[in-house]
């Protein structure tokens, strides 16, 4: 019986012991790990962030009407350039009643006016030539004289005004009428006319649309909507988490949807203050004004993305930053560099910018050298082995 023990317990030793010389045997068998290099190259790195927004013009003027009635023809359409001055549309003015009625009574009362002052300077010019008579041989004084001929000359001037005030009853009838009165030639109000030059946006009304004029307590009718298409600007606006890494002053780099392989330097020139909730996230509205378009038409409102350059180094020697190890104890960055067949030896780098998938190495390496790729991934032997 003991004998039997002694015999199983070497057979299971003999065993075990067969099996580590047969696991050493296979890792001997396998080849080992060949790690791939890398070289430092030039290259221009860019450190952005991206805004979503539109191109629109930096003024867009609204041209609108200096008294209310009906658009009875417009001269313009969309798309069209205007001068300063062209005429864009007419108005047929649709007179109030009451309005018509107290002009067409301050006619009448200034006419009555009229009628009376002409009467007092008949009686007082036949009363001045009898004092003149008078006075030539010698009855009145000179005294007396004078005070005559200045009530003379008050009558004169009373129907002087009186015409006047006629004059301005009657034009003020007529533009209450017809919107026009003679004498106003090109300022007439019933004649809507370009206030700057540029080109036609939108014309947002037609023949037979009313319209109200604009004053103190109503914005009036925009008739038509005028803009330089040569001083365009980017709006968009940025996230909460990206608005503290702008500035105003920064480059952007504007790319159109709708305009391919293409992009348009702008400045960045306007953060605002106060940001608005929009989605559950606080949006920053910002603009930049584009510069150098160029014969290229850009048409209002089109979709467009900035790019907003936050720093830039051009022409640099960088590396992918996933060769980059830190060191444990320090945290300060290294890289391995080969010195012999898969052998490698650890330098020290100074590292600049970064946009994430590549690093500026201001020291520590050159063109020339192998850096170990360290962190890649291990797949099949023959890829392992570079094949």
């Amino acid at each position: 019986m003991k004998r039997t023990r002694t015999v199983i317990i070497l057979v299971v030793i003999i065993v075990a012991f067969a099996s580590a010389l047969y696991y050493l045997w296979q890792k001997n068998q396998e080849d080992p790990i060949t790690y791939a290099t890398q070289q430092a190259s030039k290259k221009t790195i860019v450190v952005n962030t991206v805004a979503t927004g539109s191109i629109v013009p930096m003024e867009e003027i609204l041209i609108k009407p200096n008294i209310s009635g009906v658009i009875e023809e417009v001269f313009i359409e969309a798309g069209e350039y205007v001068n300063s001055g062209d005429l864009i549309a007419k108005i047929r003015v649709i007179p109030n009643v009451s309005s018509l009625t107290n002009a067409k009574n301050s006619i009448a009362s200034n006419v009555t006016a009229l009628e009376t002052a002409k009467i007092n300077l008949q009686t007082q010019q036949a009363n001045y030539d009898r004092q003149k008579a008078l006075f030539e041989k010698g009855v009145i004084s000179a005294n007396d004289f004078e005070t005559i001929n200045n009530t003379y000359l008050q009558a004169k001037q009373s129907v002087e005004q009186a015409k006047i005030n006629v004059t301005q009853a009657r034009q003020n009838y007529d533009i209450i009428k017809t919107g026009t009165t003679s004498g106003l030639g090109n300022i007439a109000q019933t004649q809507v006319r370009a206030t700057v030059s540029g080109m036609v946006l939108d014309v947002p009304v037609k023949a037979g649309n009313q319209v109200i004029e604009a004053n103190n307590f109503n914005e009036g009718t925009s008739i038509a909507s005028l803009a330089d298409i040569k001083k365009m600007i980017f709006e968009g606006k940025v996230d909460e988490s990206e608005v503290g890494k702008i500035k105003e002053g920064l480059p952007l780099e504007i790319t159109v949807g709708a305009i391919e392989n293409k992009k348009f330097d702008a400045i960045l020139d306007y953060i605002a203050p106060k940001g608005v909730a929009e989605n559950g996230a606080i949006q920053f509205e910002i603009k930049g004004t584009l510069k150098k378009i160029d014969s290229t038409f850009i048409r209002a409102g089109l979709s467009a993305n900035a790019s907003i350059i936050l720093d830039k180094a051009e022409d640099v020697l960088a590396i992918p930053e996933a060769l980059v190890q830190y060191d444990a104890k320090t945290k300060e960055p290294f890289v391995e560099v080969e010195i012999g067949d898969q052998k490698f030896e650890r330098k020290n780098v100074e590292l600049g910018i970064s946009n994430g998938i590549f690093v500026e190495v201001k020291n520590g390496v050159s063109e020339s050298d192998k850096i170990k790729v360290w962190n890649q991934l291990q797949g099949p032997p023959q890829y392992a082995r570079g094949n």
